[in-house]
């Protein structure tokens, strides 16, 4: 049987994974002395009321190979055939540390996908997997939809503070305070797995604005859903929603970005994810 993986980097639902079948192997949250199973142990809303209320900056750390390993020892025992979908090997050491438990396996049935992307980007391509696989694709043909779809699916966040990119090592505390004083709100991608600045804007309109234009500049997949992304606080993004659907384009779900991102971009952060046409 054909099965899939993720970890807690992709934001999918621990209880929606189990349902599904997905294996899910979670990052781990860390606060001063407390750490936490992403998706698990802490909570968004708690993650989110912690990083607001206190002043120490949450670290992330990727899984431990073993953490992996136990996955891929009950997929061999079982004869399984296992597509792990991982967070982008540029943001994290969470793929590499995947491919150090499948050496260990040594196992032929183990497929991993460094995603080049995060949060419900990845959701996007593991649902697409299920889908091809229910209707019938081998475990090659699934793999190199996978590959292929990755480099459509296009992630956009608009930053509405940056002092959690300043305390993440991304801004010089300058930096940071000077772009807040002059309210600049950066809008950033993941075009090639890495977190890059795609576009600089004064205010919280003009990022709408911008984000607004992103999207209708894009020649949209319609096999695929439509994400509406935010952080802690809806505003923003009730704003952004708003705008794009008065141009005809409909979200399918808003979702709450979890801790592995959220750590970085910080409250009342909101953006889109969408899906692209192959291009001839």
């Amino acid at each position: 049987m054909i099965k899939f993986m993720v970890d807690s980097g992709s934001d999918y639902d621990v209880n929606e994974a189990k349902e599904k079948g997905i294996a899910f192997v979670p990052l781990s949250i860390t606060f001063d002395n407390d750490t936490y199973k992403d998706g698990i142990e802490i909570s968004r809303s708690e993650f989110y009321k912690r990083m607001r209320e206190e002043d120490t900056f949450p670290k992330t750390a990727q899984p431990s190979p073993q953490a992996f390993l136990d996955v891929f020892e009950e997929a061999k025992a079982n004869g399984d055939q296992i597509i792990g979908v991982m967070l982008s090997g540029g943001i994290s050491g969470t793929y590499q540390s995947a491919n150090i438990a499948k050496d260990m396996a040594e196992y032929d049935g183990i497929h991993l996908i460094d995603s080049k992307t995060a949060v419900y980007a990845i959701k996007i391509m593991v649902d697409y997997g299920m889908q091809l696989r229910d209707e019938g694709k081998t475990v090659d043909e699934i793999v190199e939809a996978l590959e292929e779809l990755k480099s459509r699916i296009s992630i956009n966040l608009a930053i509405d503070n940056l002092e959690n990119l300043y305390k993440g090592g991304r801004l010089t505390k300058m930096q940071a305070g000077f772009g807040n004083f002059a309210k600049l709100k950066p809008v950033i991608s993941i075009p090639e797995g890495t977190l890059i600045v795609k576009g600089k804007f004064i205010g919280r309109k003009k990022a709408i604005a911008g984000l607004v234009s992103y999207i209708e500049g894009m020649d949209l997949d319609e096999r695929f859903p439509i994400y509406g992304i935010y952080s802690d606080g809806t505003e923003n993004l009730d704003n952004f929603v708003k705008k794009v659907e008065e141009k005809g384009i409909k979200f399918n779900e808003c979702y709450q970005i979890g801790p592995t991102i959220g750590t970085h971009v910080g409250p009342e952060t909101f953006g889109f994810i969408a899906v692209e046409k192959a291009k001839n």
